[in-house]
């Protein structure tokens, strides 16, 4: 299994609420139509917990996009895809910037 997790910053002129909005309703249902696509998850930023004894990143981030894939050659076949095309075009409607990590999970406690 392979993740993919991105930190989304909304485009430039839409409100926190616009950019949700549109990731939720529209963005994420053109994703629910990639082949290939295991597991999709918004994690929809709603506040920032800070710890007095370690400082914070400087970033911003309107939300946390996680995709699962089977593995890596699944991901490639996805990332080929008509509907992955029309899943990026319609982000480039609403991010304004991104970055993308791909991550192997240890879990802890599940």
């Amino acid at each position: 299994m392979i993740k993919a997790i991105s930190l989304l910053v909304r485009k430039d002129g839409l409100t926190h609420e616009q950019f949700v909005t549109h990731w939720f309703e529209i963005h994420g249902p053109l994703a629910r139509a990639v082949p290939g696509i295991r597991r999709y998850v918004q994690s929809h930023i709603v506040g920032e917990r800070k710890r007095a004894d370690i400082s914070g990143l400087d970033i911003e981030a309107d939300g946390i996009a996680e995709l699962w894939y089977d593995d890596r050659a699944a991901m490639e076949r996805a990332m080929a895809t008509p509907e992955m095309n029309a899943l990026h075009a319609d982000g480039v409607l609403f991010i304004g910037r991104i970055r993308s990590f791909l991550v192997e999970e240890k879990v802890i406690i599940a």
